[in-house]
């Protein structure tokens, strides 16, 4: 499993899909860049839950929210006290590590910074870096990246960049249920980025310090909220596995007591299986009851409840939160769509053919038109078939090395159809479609071409 990790992220590296950001001054770690490819694969997977959450529901609308808040909105929601993870530092080789990511440290309240973690004398954890077993004493370490604002550098204008995008839509309730005249129950759903300063980041774009998140704020009826929890964890899974994800790699995992959020009545993880660790969180859907509408109602002054026309009743709605990271999820896609097959070679026998089984609404490129060579008199015509497909999918033009090595680099990042054409197309108006998993090819007229591939993507 390690080996596919390795072909995965040596796969997007050469082709674009993501590399190190800065990389001609080092490199930044836990920096990533997205490239032409890349940038298109997470479109489409934003586009997806866009979607699914909002487009296709009545119940849903969005929100694009600033990044920068208010330093009292972290204050109210608790992460200026309780977003830490607990940090030691190896004595020998001065490397610095989450304490609980390292066997032997024990956190029974992790997220709670009244709590301690200690260190277990019986089995004493190893520096994954120099094997040393003595660590200074576990400290709090906050995750939030603190900047100011404005031209004077002090307490007083200190603020935060968002380490979540959940608090926008709690502060601005009232106002987004008033202007959308929603009844609740209903979402507002945002995706953006969040920053969090890891102590230990890593495995390529799994963890990350400026990443991008998909979340959902669900708001209900007191009394209502278990049954709605249910709902969003069965509709998630769905969503994935719907794209593309293996059953077999895709599991709950339900939030022990000690383990959940201090805003968290119940927590279920959907986690993936990746090759690095086995399970890692994929989504969490959490239910959050009503405490952030209660905390920042306490700290602003404002009232954030909600009127209920019909029963003539004023509460706090609970609140379920799906809430994936778009990162995290091109990984999961990329690992789950890496295939590797002997296939027939032109030159006769067989060759290791490299695709990425990846669902067309996910493919970075829809269309690879390929004109048989670069001929002058196939040119004209292959442009005018370009032109034909790319006013309604992202297509790729290639003309540059044999036909069968240009079918192996539009596998190798997943895009679905290859148009060739040739010189008979010159003649009888038709072209050779290929499609990527099955490499069955088919002969039809150019004019039908683009109603063809619109029933198939």
């Amino acid at each position: 499993m390690a080996d596919l990790m390795e072909a995965v992220t040596a796969l997007a590296k050469r082709r674009g899909i993501a590399f190190q950001s800065s990389e001609i001054y080092g490199g930044l770690r836990s920096s990533w860049d997205y490239g032409p490819l890349g940038t298109e694969l997470k479109r489409n997977v934003r586009d997806q839950w866009w979607r699914s959450t909002v487009q296709l529901r009545d119940d849903v609308v969005g929100l694009e929210a600033a990044v920068i808040m208010s330093r009292k909105v972290w204050e109210a929601s608790g992460h200026l006290e309780v977003f830490t993870d607990p940090l030691v530092e190896c004595l020998n080789c001065h490397q610095r590590f989450r304490a609980d990511h390292l066997p032997g440290f024990h956190s029974p309240q992790s997220g709670h910074e009244e709590d301690e973690t200690t260190l277990d004398m019986e089995q004493p954890p190893k520096c994954p870096n120099c094997g040393n077993t003595t660590f200074t004493d576990p400290r709090n370490f906050n995750l939030m990246f603190k900047t100011t604002m404005g031209p004077i550098e002090d307490a007083e204008h200190e603020v935060y960049l968002r380490p979540e995008t959940a608090q926008g839509m709690f502060v601005d309730f009232p106002t987004v249920q008033q202007v959308s005249r929603k009844k609740v129950p209903f979402g507002i759903a945002q995706i953006g980025r969040s920053f969090r300063n890891e102590i230990t980041p890593g495995n390529f774009i799994y963890r990350l310090r400026e990443f991008e998140q998909m979340e959902m704020e669900f708001f209900c009826a007191p009394g209502s909220d278990e049954e709605w929890h249910e709902y969003w964890i069965a509709e998630r899974m769905r969503w994935w596995t719907d794209l593309g994800l293996r059953d077999e790699n895709l599991r709950l995992r339900e939030h022990d007591p000690d383990e959940l959020s201090h805003y968290s009545k119940r927590t279920v993880d959907i986690e993936y299986r990746f090759p690095f660790t086995d399970w890692g969180e994929l989504e969490g859907i959490a239910n959050r009851t009503d405490f952030d509408l209660k905390a920042h109602e306490t700290a602003s002054g404002e009232d954030l409840t909600y009127f209920d026309q019909e029963k003539e009743t004023r509460y706090h709605p609970f609140v379920i939160e799906p809430a994936a990271g778009v990162d995290r999820g091109v990984l999961a896609f990329l690992l789950d769509a890496y295939r590797e097959e002997d296939a027939p070679s032109a030159k006769g026998g067989t060759e290791k053919r490299t695709y990425l089984a990846l669902d067309r609404r996910l493919a970075p490129t829809k269309v690879a038109v390929l004109p048989l060579s670069r001929n002058d008199r196939l040119t004209p015509e292959a442009r005018r078939v370009f032109d034909l497909v790319k006013t309604e999918w992202v297509c790729d033009f290639d003309d540059a090395g044999s036909i069968g090595r240009r079918y192996r680099r539009q596998d190798e990042v997943g895009t679905p159809f290859c148009v060739t054409v040739d010189f008979d197309s010159l003649e009888d108006s038709q072209v050779t479609v290929r499609e990527r998993d099955s490499m069955q090819q088919a002969r039809l007229p150019i004019d039908g071409l683009v109603t063809y591939l619109a029933e198939r993507l």
